[in-house]
């Protein structure tokens, strides 16, 4: 093989890189050739790159090491003067000879660090005028020291300080200028290194350039010599592989193409004779299969490799839309729009395949390839349309018959007339507990029984059923079978015969009926949080035991009530109070005799019915009994809780006869033991019932006092201690009722609070003192006290904006006094209505502080304006130091929050005297004024600023 002439532009090239290549006489030798011409320009190029790249790295490593090092030291002199000054002034400043000297040991490092921070930075400057401002500056630091040391520690005059300053004002001089040389000078050795970065880089694209056009070069003088021999051999290939076997086998030369054009051309005539005997072979069997074919009563089309239709039937060819005598002229992609057409160049890869489709006229074909051994197919198309109708309507009745079983709530078995199953559903398999696919079409009753037993171990109840069934069915005849086959599941089954023979059995699973239906009788007699009796079996005991009272027996009616249970609730939570409840019923059961029943009646209210001969003195020793119990504290999430109890007793048949009667003097008697301080007992008594009526003759009363407007207000001043000026007056509620007369707030103010009235009263409070407020001097306010009931639903803001709005009152002369009982109501509601009126303007104070337990607590939630300190602590002040103490304390507590203090039943000067002395701000009491209509105030005015005058 000859290699071609190269064009005009490579001629300079043409005869050292000709005598490079036909070194080698084979297409290996040309490439290996090439491959080293190529690998000596990367390596040329490689080592130029690396070059450069140590370069820079040299520049980079002199730029940092010379000019930012040198800069850096520099600075750090800098530092080091200026620590060296200071500390030079604090030691001419020391006034300790300790301290002085400590000081100078510092001067004498700061001088050295300084020394060779400077000399680090000199060795490193890349300029003389650097090196000269340095050596400069430590002269100057020389001088300054030796004109301290010259001045000494002892002149402190203006002269000698001018005069040091001077000297390190040098220093400083020199040492700027300094860093400002060295900075000019790496900023020029960076222009400098910048410039040879750059020659370096157009120097390495330039040299990249070169090694890639030579490299263009060899390759194209490499391919110059083997791809044109390639495209010779690759023709004459490609035209033999298309059938063209009178094409013309070029010579080759001696190398590895040569050799494979004569194989070649000997290959070319091997195939020649090859298909020259297939073909004759080949005609003779077409006509023996196109005799076979056109007799098949299926469609049948053979397709060449090429998809060309070679043999078609009648059928098949009416299929693909051609006349049977023009098939064999057609492609197969011609046809397409038929369904056999399309299904067949539908189907993936070239093996064996079977699709079915649906023709234009409605009918289902089956279509079945198989592949023929050059490479084309052979197809078999079948009309299954009444086979795919019979196959659908099956397919249709299993699906519906498979969804009915496996959405049956209930399980099923269906047997033949021989015992053998026949049908059954998941839902059996499940509530036996055995494996749905061990059922089996033909299993007996007994091989299902047996497979129950293995699953179940043990418990054979489920066996046990079977069993029952087996017998029912020895004795020809259905019926119906309840029992429980687990723990947690209680089977019914209905067993019956079948028209064809056998029989069908359906389960169901009716355990949550059976437990809905327990626990519907359970919860009807029996409480739900504590699972003592409730108040219907409560009821009905008292009915037995009265109908036995006949017999000479009789018994004690004793209703409970837990003291203090609402402030658990309050302040624990309800999950704390409910488990309190809990803890409760257990101790009361413990405490009572196997005779003795005790129910809820509803939250902390229980009852207790004791029968026995000895009433009363078993009544007394179990009242004794569940008092001592609840000594005890409980223990309920780590919360250590103490409520007591309070017993009301009615005794039968000395205190009543009927159910009701007793219960309800019971429960008077529970009534007047907790009025008597509770934690205790009490028996019923006539004078309870008297006491009870003139209860609700009172309460009567209160509802006719609001319609009547048969309330009244009274004002009680609070005076300013600084200056004995009012400052505010307490709106006091008065009732004037036509018969009683005057009724005491203490005795209708709880009884309103229990009925609901005070929401009522309070509103109308509310109203009533801002108006005869608004009437008084500007400067004095008006306090109204806020029962916790008003704070349900925010009822008291609704209240106060009507007030205010009526009687034009400004608000910031409205104060609201609340107690602790408020909080303890609803403590995140309550707080967000108490910031809601202190949005509106509305001054908030804190009523009787110090006569809760958790008082401090809620001036951490609650910014309040004022507390009032209550007048029990006042009244003690000049009888015990305790008292002293604790006033002390809330003042100074008030003091700090920045909330007013004032100070309730002044009734003495000592009493007075002693709170201004404690730093009072207000005082309220008897010593002041005693409470009086609103007419009065401006004349207390005028009083208390004469007095104070």
């Amino acid at each position: 093989m000859r290699f071609s002439r190269p064009p005009n532009g490579f001629l300079p090239f043409r005869g050292a890189l000709d005598a490079f290549v036909r070194s080698g006489h084979t297409i290996r030798g040309r490439i290996f050739l090439a491959f080293v011409m190529l690998s000596t320009i990367t390596a040329l190029l490689g080592g130029y790159a690396a070059f450069g790249i140590m370069t820079t790295g040299a520049l980079v490593d002199k730029t940092y090491d010379r000019s930012l090092m040198s800069i850096n030291y520099a600075r750090a002199a800098a530092a080091d003067l200026a620590s060296l000054q200071a500390t030079v002034a604090r030691a001419r400043l020391a006034g300790e000879e300790e301290e002085r000297q400590r000081l100078e040991k510092r001067i004498e490092a700061l001088t050295q660090s300084f020394e060779e921070d400077l000399e680090i930075a000199v060795d490193r400057a890349q300029s003389d005028r650097a090196a000269r401002e340095a050596a400069a500056a430590k002269d100057a630091v020389s001088h300054w020291l030796a004109a301290r040391r010259e001045f000494g520690p002892d002149r402190q005059t203006l002269d000698v300080w001018q005069a040091l300053d001077a000297h390190a004002a040098v220093a400083e001089q020199h040492i700027d200028l300094f860093i400002n040389f060295t900075a000019g000078d790496g900023f020029s050795y960076k222009q400098t290194a910048r410039a040879v970065v750059a020659r370096d880089v157009w120097l390495s694209i330039a040299a990249t350039l070169i090694a890639i056009l030579l490299s263009g070069i060899v390759a194209l003088l490499l391919s110059r010599q083997i791809v044109r021999p390639v495209a010779d051999a690759s023709t004459v290939a490609s035209r033999i592989a298309a059938g063209e076997l009178d094409v013309t086998v070029p010579e080759g030369g001696d190398d590895e193409f040569g050799v494979l054009l004569r194989a070649m051309a000997r290959m070319r005539d091997n195939i020649a004779a090859m298909m020259r005997e297939e073909v004759s072979q080949r005609r003779s069997a077409q006509g023996l299969l196109a005799d076979a074919v056109q007799g098949s009563t299926e469609a049948i089309v053979v397709v060449d490799a090429a998809g060309r239709i070679v043999l078609a039937n009648e059928r098949a060819a009416a299929a693909l839309g051609f006349k049977a005598t023009e098939a064999g002229r057609h492609h197969l992609a011609e046809a397409t729009g038929s369904a056999v057409a399309d299904s067949l160049l539908a189907m993936p890869g070239t093996g064996v395949a079977t699709a079915e489709t649906r023709s234009a006229d409605g009918r289902w074909l089956r279509i079945s390839r198989s592949p023929t051994r050059d490479g084309g197919f052979v197809a078999v198309c079948t009309d299954v349309s009444l086979l795919k109708e019979q196959e659908d309507q099956l397919k249709r009745g299993n699906s519906q018959l498979d969804a009915a079983l496996s959405n049956m709530l209930q399980g099923l078995c269906l047997y033949d007339a021989e015992g053998g199953l026949l049908v059954s559903n998941r839902r059996f398999a499940d509530m036996l507990g055995i494996d749905a696919a061990s059922l089996r079409p033909g299993m007996s009753l007994r091989d299902i029984a047996g497979l129950v037993e293995a699953a179940s171990g043990d418990d054979g109840r489920a066996f046990n059923l079977l069993m029952e069934q087996q017998a029912l069915l020895q004795r020809g005849s259905s019926g119906s079978l309840c029992c429980p086959i687990r723990t947690d599941c209680i089977v019914s089954v209905r067993q019956q015969p079948t028209a064809e023979g056998g029989w069908i059995a359906t389960y169901e699973d009716v355990t949550l009926r059976y437990e809905a239906e327990a626990r519907i009788i359970t919860m009807a007699r029996r409480d739900t949080l504590t699972g003592l009796a409730n108040r219907m079996v409560f009821g009905e005991r008292l009915e037995e035991a009265s109908a036995h009272l006949g017999e000479g027996v009789g018994f004690a009616t004793l209703c409970l009530d837990l003291d203090r249970f609402k402030e658990v609730n309050d302040t624990l939570g309800h999950p704390v109070g409910d488990n309190l409840l809990r803890s409760v019923a257990d101790r009361l059961q413990g405490c009572l005799r196997d005779t003795d029943l005790v129910a809820r009646l509803g939250g902390d209210e229980f009852a207790i019915v004791q029968s026995g001969p000895q009433v009363r003195a078993d009544a007394i020793v179990l009242a004794k009994r569940l008092i001592a119990a609840f000594q005890s504290p409980f223990v309920l999430d780590g919360h250590i809780v103490t409520v007591g109890l309070s017993i009301g007793i009615s005794l039968a048949p000395e205190h009543g006869t009927s159910p009701e009667k007793l219960l309800k003097s019971a429960d008077l008697a529970l009534y007047r033991a907790k009025a008597n301080g509770r934690g205790g007992w009490c028996f019923f008594d006539e004078e309870m019932d008297l006491e009870l009526r003139k209860r609700r003759a009172l309460e009567s009363d209160l509802k006719q006092a609001v319609r009547n407007d048969e309330f009244e207000l009274v004002f009680q001043p609070i005076v300013k201690l600084d200056r004995q000026r009012i400052a505010c007056c307490e709106a006091l509620l008065r009732w004037r009722h036509p018969v009683r007369g005057y009724v005491s707030p203490a005795e209708f103010v709880p009884l309103a609070e229990e009925t609901g009235l005070i929401g009522e009263i309070g509103e109308w409070v509310l109203h009533r003192a801002c108006a005869e407020a608004a009437t008084w001097p500007s400067g004095i306010g008006v306090a109204v006290n806020v029962s916790p009931a008003q704070f349900k639903n925010a009822a008291v803001v609704r209240a106060v904006k009507a007030a205010l709005a009526a009687s034009g009152l400004p608000s910031n002369r409205l104060e609201l006094e609340i107690t602790e009982s408020v909080l303890l109501t609803d403590n995140m509601a309550t707080l967000a209505t108490l910031h809601t009126l202190k949005r509106i303007g509305v001054r908030v104070a804190m009523d009787d502080f110090g006569t809760g337990f958790s008082s401090l607590s809620y001036l951490q939630s609650f910014p309040f304006d004022k507390i009032k300190i209550d007048q029990s602590f006042v009244r003690n002040l000049e009888l015990t130091g305790n008292a002293r103490l604790i006033v002390r304390s809330v003042i100074g507590l008030g003091r700090s929050l920045g909330i007013t203090t004032t100070a309730e039943g002044i009734e003495t000067e000592a009493q007075l005297e002693q709170l201004r002395l404690e730093g009072c701000e207000e005082g309220q009491g008897y010593l002041f004024s005693r409470p009086v209509p609103s007419a009065r105030i401006r004349e207390l005015v005028a009083t208390l600023g004469r007095n104070a005058a």
